[in-house]
C-alpha cells in the first residue's frame, strides 16, 4: 500500500434534513423574497386510510351475498331543526369549490355529474352561478368569511347551507384568487377590480365567538324560513372543542375537513404545517358528539383526502355519516390529466403535481378563468365521467359492507377496523393488527 487509500472518500451523502425540496427551496425564498403559493393540499405522508384494515366475516360474522341481499347507501342530512332535509342517495357530496378557483363549465360539470347519482355540489367562495343551480338537482350554498358574491335571494335558491369557518389545508387562514383568475364575470360576481390578487378574509367580520355563531346562524333560518338545512364546516385542528361549540349554536351537520383537504392557493407553509390528519380528526369529532348525546342526530360530514371506496367505507366505520370529495373529483372530470402532460411541462408542472392550479393557465380548462382553455372542457363528458366514479365509489363502499356483514353501509362500525401501525391505531382508536391493543386509550383506562 502506498498511502493513498486513506483518502478515497466516500460517497456523497445528501442530508435527510436538508433534502433536495429544502435546499430548493431556501434559494427560491433568498432569491425573491416572497413566501411561495400553491394550490392542492398537504403532499407529505401523513397517517391515513390506507393504514386500516377491515375485518371481513367469516365464522363469527356471516357475510350479506353481494347479488341477492341489498346493502343500502342513503343518507339523510338535516334532520335536527330543518323542516326540509336533505335525502342523498349515497353519502358521498362533492365538496365546495368556487366559480373563479374553476371554471363555470366546471362546475356546471359537478352538478351534472352528483345530480345523476343522487347526491349535492357545493357552491364554494365566490357565489353561485346559473349554469351551477341548473345542473344541480341538490346544491348546498357556502357562506364564508370574504361573503364574496353572497345575497339573500341565492340562499334562498339553494338547498342547504354551509357556513364556512375553516378549511383543512388552511385552518385558520384565508384563501387566494391571483389576478389573472379574475375575469370580469369573477370580479363583478365578486365586486372586485379585475385582474388583481384577492385575498379571502380568514374569519367571518360580523362574529367574533361560538355566542355570535349562534346569532348567525339564526338569521340564516330566519331568510330561509327555517327550511335549509345548516352545516358548519371547520378544518381540523381541535374537533373536540369546535364541534361541541358549533353543536351549541344550532348546526344540523358538522363537516369536518382533513389536512389531506386541498384548496385553490395559499402559502406552502400553511398547508404542509398546519392542521391535523383527517384519520386522526373524526375519533375526537365522534366523541364529542356522542358526549352531548348527538351523535347521528347532528350528522357529520368528512373530507380531506377521500380517494376510493375502502376511504368512505373506513370514514363511516369511524362514525361519519357521509364524505365529501373534492380533488378527487376534479381528477374525475379530467384535470392533470397526462394527456396534457407536454402542456404541463411548458407551465413548470407535471400532470399529477397539482401545482398549477392557483395559475389560472390549467390545459384541461377546469381551473381556468382562460375562455379558450376553458372551451376544451366539455362539461357533459366530464358529468358522466363523475358519475361513472361516484358510481365505483359507491359499490366499492357497498362491497365492504356486505363483506362485513352489514345490510346498510351506516352498520359499518369501529369493530370492524384493525390498524398496520401504531400511529393509525392511536390516531382511529381501534386495535393494531393481531392485538387488543389500542395505544394510548388503552393507557388512559
Amino acid at each position: 500500500m502506498d498511502g493513498t487509500e486513506r483518502w478515497i472518500h466516500t460517497p456523497p451523502r445528501p442530508s435527510a434534513t436538508f433534502d433536495k425540496f429544502s435546499l430548493a427551496e431556501i434559494r427560491r425564498a433568498a432569491a425573491t423574497g416572497i413566501y411561495d403559493i400553491r394550490g392542492f393540499g398537504a403532499k407529505r405522508k401523513l397517517p391515513h386510510f390506507d393504514d386500516l384494515l377491515f375485518l371481513g366475516a367469516s365464522v363469527s360474522r356471516y357475510p350479506l351475498e353481494g347479488y341477492r341481499e341489498k346493502c343500502g347507501t342513503a343518507v339523510t342530512l338535516g334532520t335536527r331543526f330543518a323542516t326540509k332535509p336533505i335525502e342523498l342517495k349515497i353519502p358521498i357530496t362533492i365538496a365546495g369549490m368556487s366559480f373563479g378557483s374553476l371554471s363555470a363549465r366546471a362546475k356546471e360539470a359537478l352538478g351534472r355529474g352528483a345530480s345523476a347519482v343522487g347526491t349535492s355540489t357545493t357552491t364554494g367562495d365566490g357565489g353561485m352561478t346559473p349554469e351551477e343551480r341548473e345542473h344541480s338537482k341538490i346544491l348546498v350554498y357556502q357562506v364564508l368569511p370574504s361573503r364574496y358574491g353572497m345575497n339573500p335571494d341565492d340562499l334562498r335558491k339553494a338547498d342547504a347551507i354551509e357556513v364556512v369557518i375553516g378549511q383543512g389545508a388552511k385552518p385558520g387562514g384565508g384563501g387566494m384568487l391571483l389576478g389573472q383568475k379574475i375575469s370580469p364575470r369573477v370580479a363583478a360576481m365578486r365586486a372586485l377590480p379585475e385582474g388583481i390578487d384577492q385575498r379571502s378574509a380568514c374569519r367571518h367580520p360580523d362574529w367574533t365567538g361560538p355566542d355570535d355563531l349562534e346569532i348567525k346562524l339564526q338569521e340564516l333560518r330566519e331568510i330561509t324560513d327555517w327550511e335549509k338545512p345548516i352545516y358548519v364546516k371547520v378544518g381540523a385542528s381541535r374537533p373536540q372543542y369546535d364541534i361541541p361549540l358549533a353543536v351549541k349554536a344550532g348546526a344540523d351537520v358538522i363537516v369536518l375537513d382533513g389536512m389531506q383537504g386541498g384548496t385553490a392557493a395559499t402559502q406552502e407553509v400553511f398547508i404542509e404545517h398546519v392542521g391535523m390528519p383527517t384519520l386522526a380528526a373524526i375519533p375526537p369529532a365522534i366523541q364529542a358528539l356522542q358526549e352531548l348525546g348527538v351523535h347521528r342526530k347532528v350528522q357529520l360530514v368528512v373530507s380531506g383526502g377521500i380517494r376510493s371506496g375502502a376511504d368512505v367505507a373506513k370514514s363511516l366505520a369511524l362514525g361519519a355519516d357521509a364524505v365529501s370529495i373534492g380533488t378527487a373529483a376534479l381528477i374525475a372530470i379530467g384535470d392533470n390529466n397526462p394527456q396534457y402532460e407536454d402542456e404541463y411541462r411548458k407551465l413548470g408542472s407535471t400532470a399529477g403535481s397539482f401545482d398549477d392550479w392557483q395559475e389560472g393557465r390549467d390545459p384541461a380548462g377546469i381551473t381556468t378563468q382562460d375562455e379558450g382553455l376553458a372551451l376544451r372542457f366539455d362539461p357533459e363528458t366530464a358529468g358522466r365521467q363523475l358519475a361513472n366514479y361516484l358510481s365505483v365509489l359507491t359499490l366499492e363502499t357497498q362491497t365492504i359492507a356486505r363483506a362485513c356483514g352489514k345490510s346498510h353501509v351506516h352498520n359499518l362500525e369501529r369493530e370492524d377496523l384493525v390498524a398496520l401501525t401504531i400511529e393509525a391505531a392511536a390516531m382511529a382508536r381501534v386495535p393494531l393488527a393481531g392485538t387488543n391493543w389500542i395505544p394510548g386509550l388503552d393507557e388512559q383506562r
